[in-house]
């Protein structure tokens, strides 16, 4: 026996089912649920920023940050002393590109640091320079205390597909000399004339309300052309913050440092930014060999870093100053362009796209938790 269904039966079933609508019915059948989705989360002012360094600022290298959505930047400083009127113009020129100057190194105090004659004078020009970045509004100044940074241990390593890494070999540079005129330099001594120098910065610092950011000893070394480090260990770092205890003597969180020290930087970023004292981070990645001595810097998404960890413990803590994800890897794009880095097997700005998208999308995966 043949059943013949007519059209207008069929589709009156279907749109009881909720598989069509009728017309002159829709409305009845039909029940309108607002999209829940309005986007990604985006920066805040109680997030993460996402940073770049080193842009200058014309028109096209602004605009190709821009376009990859960096909106603060971080570059070198002028010589010290610091004036009011310079260091607001260069945070104009960022702004009329439609960027934010977040952080300037600051540097030129080599007698504090090495102990000299000149240390006081040096000191009152970084007083004199930290006035005028507040004045101008600079939330951040970054700084080192190197007695001599033993840099020539890097060499290149090939990566995957035959990209660059930058490796580093405590062996290549372990015995060479002091640079002439830096002397050599125990710990304690170095940590003394530290004292002296946050005794008096670390208050000009909380009246200006621009934090210090002090980078740990990178290469971790034990030994840097003679001279013991000042910020080779987690440890050392403790008791450098501890010298002066103030949010505004803080140091810039390197979570590829910390464990090319053997570290976890998960808990590490947990203690620094429990007692605020992050205030800047460098994001990046970091295959360790033997602690200290014996590494190479990776993609972000190839190390023993848990960066993902470590971004999602900066959000819980609701760290609002910069990430900076640095140490771009040299890729072929950027070799055809004839890049420059000065760490061998360093890369340009292709490999520096790679690094803010991993790293906004760690940002995005944490706000979204």
């Amino acid at each position: 026996m043949k059943f013949r269904i007519r059209r207008r039966q069929f589709l009156q079933t279907m749109a009881a089912a909720g598989l069509v609508s009728m017309p002159g019915r829709a409305a009845a059948l039909t029940t309108q649920v607002p999209p829940t989705f309005q986007g990604m989360p985006p920066e805040g002012k109680d997030t993460p920023k996402i940073c770049l360094g080193y842009v200058t600022p014309d028109e096209p290298s602004m605009r190709r940050v821009k376009q990859i959505g960096v909106d603060y930047v971080l570059t070198g400083g002028p010589a010290i002393p610091w004036s009011e009127a310079d260091i607001r113009a260069r945070i104009d020129q960022f702004k009329a590109g439609g960027l934010a100057l977040y952080n300037l190194m600051i540097s030129g105090f080599n007698d504090v640091i090495w102990g000299r004659r000149g240390a006081d004078a040096q000191i009152a020009d970084v007083i004199a320079s930290i006035r005028a970045a507040g004045k101008a509004g600079l939330p951040v100044i970054e700084y080192n205390f190197y007695a001599n940074r033993l840099m020539e241990g890097y060499k290149e390593q090939t990566g995957r597909a035959g990209a660059g890494y930058t490796a580093y070999d405590y062996e290549l540079s372990k015995d060479l000399p002091p640079r002439d005129g830096a002397g050599t330099h125990t710990r304690a001594e170095q940590l003394k004339r530290a004292e002296h120098f946050l005794e008096a910065v670390v208050p000009e610092a909380e009246k200006a309300n621009v934090r210090l950011a002090l980078h740990p000893n990178d290469p971790p070394v034990p030994i840097s052309r003679g001279s013991e480090q000042i910020m080779a260990t987690v440890e050392h770092w403790k008791q450098y913050l501890n010298l002066v205890k103030s949010p505004f003597n803080g140091m810039t969180f390197d979570c590829g440092v910390t464990r090319e020290m053997g570290e976890d930087p998960v808990a590490v970023c947990r203690y620094l930014g429990e007692r605020d004292v992050i205030n800047h981070v460098h994001f990046r990645n970091v295959v360790v060999r033997k602690p200290y001595v014996d590494y190479t810097e990776v993609f972000l998404d190839d190390g023993q870093v848990d960066l993902f960890g470590v971004m999602t413990e900066l959000v819980r803590q609701k760290y609002p100053r910069t990430i900076y994800p640095e140490h771009p890897r040299a890729i072929d794009i950027d070799r055809e362009r004839g890049i420059k880095n000065q760490y061998p097997g360093g890369g340009g700005f292709a490999g520096e796209i790679y690094n803010v998208a991993y790293a906004r999308a760690m940002l995005q995966a944490a706000l979204t938790r």
